[in-house]
């Protein structure tokens, strides 16, 4: 026989604003618990208020309110910006700790977490343990939170939300739930005022109300106004069904050294070893790793590498640890090393080139990687391509650990050489309509033996200004054999400017 299904909601009516002091003291700030301080967002209609602390609250500054009339309210009202993407992210990270409670849970709306904790409480002394565990870690973790167990996931989140205090519910005809007012159904405002203006205030008053006119009056209403369907759920007649997201795959290995050692080297290629198995099985490939060692005093000591493409190599990955190890304080010794891969990507099973040609695309990755662990991210750039009309403006650089950051397509057709800026070239002997049969670059002159073009390239209209011209480009081979890419700026008496000027923009290697 199953046992009965227990939720377990958890209601942090302080997120937002406990989540910023966070932040905040991590950054060094001192703050003031005694002084009124709120979050505002920009909305249409202005500045409004999002999260305030207890004592902005107890001075009456409440979300929502607009902040010019909160500041006339509390002159000394300190405001700070919210962000509410890191809020979200914050709330997601918490919904994944949660799961050292139950394995299954959820974000339950605006700063709430709801849980299936059937057949866990027994781990903690019973619900009331429970309870007192999860409020616990909340508080060491600087959370205030609201709690209710109940059968139901509707059941649980009214009375976290308007119950008093920590909540258990064993029947979900429970005293407990009838005395709620009806905006624990989860309800839209309009409805609650409707219920209210009918005499039916609380769930009670629903219960005992005869369902054959409230059928017909919210019968076409949807699920957030249809006070019935939510009444329906939070009894268990209407199944209400929960997904959970699934937890981020991790990779961890470790190694419990029998006697404290003071170097992990030659414990790395075994561990990445067993962390490249795990990844295979999996299919996936890190973009980070973690190598961590535990002291004998409690004190923690890790090295982070990144890498500038998923890899799965284990070789590879003990070489990134070359010469980042000294900044491993390790005391008096550590008797245990992890190592944790994250940033994971999926990967498939790679088939090397048909041609057996050398695939020069890894080993290239691998090198850069080399250099980033030794001279830190900022001193190795790479390429980034962008689609764009102008050959100047295509590409460029960028961090070589960012996603997005690879080389630029081979074009045939294109230099692989371009100077930074286009330089004039002066010229000797004009071709009509085509490009100099001479001219002078760089203190030489050159003369042109072959050439193919023109490729004609079109100002960006939405970028450059009104008087911009068109451009003709030409490839062309002089008497020394360099292959070179030079251009007329212009086109004779098209109206924007003196007569066409001739410009060297790239070298064929």
């Amino acid at each position: 026989m199953s046992k009965p299904r227990r939720i377990l909601s958890v209601y942090l009516p302080r997120f937002g604003m406990e989540h910023w002091e966070i932040r905040a003291r991590r950054r060094g700030e001192t703050l003031d618990s005694e002084k009124p301080c709120a979050l505002g967002l920009d909305t249409p209609r202005g500045p409004v208020v999002h999260a305030v602390n207890p004592a902005a609250e107890a001075q009456g500054i409440h979300a929502g309110a607009r902040v010019v009339d909160m500041r006339a309210l509390c002159p000394d009202l300190r405001m700070e910006h919210a962000d509410l993407h890191a809020e979200k992210h914050a709330l997601e990270r918490l919904m994944l700790w949660s799961r050292r409670w139950a394995p299954w849970s959820a974000i339950d709306g605006k700063g709430g977490l709801v849980l299936d904790v059937t057949g866990c409480a027994h781990l903690f002394g019973g619900e009331d343990g429970f309870l007192r565990k999860v409020e616990a870690d909340l508080a060491r973790a600087g959370m205030t939170c609201r709690l209710a167990i109940a059968p139901t996931h509707g059941a649980a989140w009214a009375l976290a939300r308007y119950g008093t205090g920590a909540a258990i519910c064993h029947d979900v005809m429970d005293g407990q739930l009838a005395a709620l007012s009806v905006r624990a159904l989860r309800i839209a405002g309009e409805t609650v005022t409707l219920l209210n203006r009918l005499g039916l205030k609380t769930i009670g008053d629903l219960l005992a109300t005869p369902r054959v006119p409230l059928t017909r009056r919210f019968a076409r209403n949807a699920l957030e106004e249809n006070p019935l369907m939510r009444l329906d759920q939070m009894t268990g007649k209407l199944a209400e069904p929960l997904t959970a997201p699934k937890d981020p795959p991790r990779f961890v290995v470790q190694s419990r050294l029998a006697e404290p050692v003071q170097d992990p080297t030659e414990w790395i290629p075994q561990l990445a070893e067993e962390l490249c198995t795990h990844l295979h099985d999996e299919g996936k490939g890190l973009r980070r790793v973690h190598l961590t060692v535990y002291r004998t005093d409690g004190e923690v000591s890790s090295v982070t590498c990144a890498t500038s493409q998923a890899t799965r190599d284990p070789k590879h990955i003990a070489r990134l640890f070359d010469g980042k190890l000294e900044s491993i304080d390790p005391g008096f010794g550590f008797d245990l090393i992890t190592l944790i891969g994250s940033a994971n990507e999926q990967i498939g099973t790679r088939q090397t080139r048909l041609d057996r040609k050398p695939d020069h695309s890894e080993a290239t990755a691998r090198t850069i990687d080399r250099l980033i662990a030794r001279f830190g991210p900022p001193a190795v750039l790479r390429p980034k391509h962008t689609p764009r009309h102008m050959p100047e403006r295509q590409e460029h650089w960028q961090t070589a650990l960012a996603s997005d950051a690879y080389p630029t397509p081979i074009n045939l057709q294109r230099p692989c050489r371009l100077l930074e800026h286009p330089e004039e070239i002066r010229v000797l002997y004009a071709v009509p309509e085509g490009p100099p049969a001479q001219f002078s670059w760089r203190k030489l002159v050159h003369r042109i033996n072959r050439y193919e073009g023109p490729e004609r390239i079109a100002p960006e209209w939405w970028n450059d200004r009104a008087s911009s011209r068109i451009r003709d480009y030409y490839r062309i081979e002089e008497q020394y054999g360099l292959r070179l890419w030079i251009y007329r700026n212009g086109l004779l008496n098209d109206g924007r400017g003196f007569d066409p000027l001739w410009f060297m923009h790239g070298l064929f290697l």
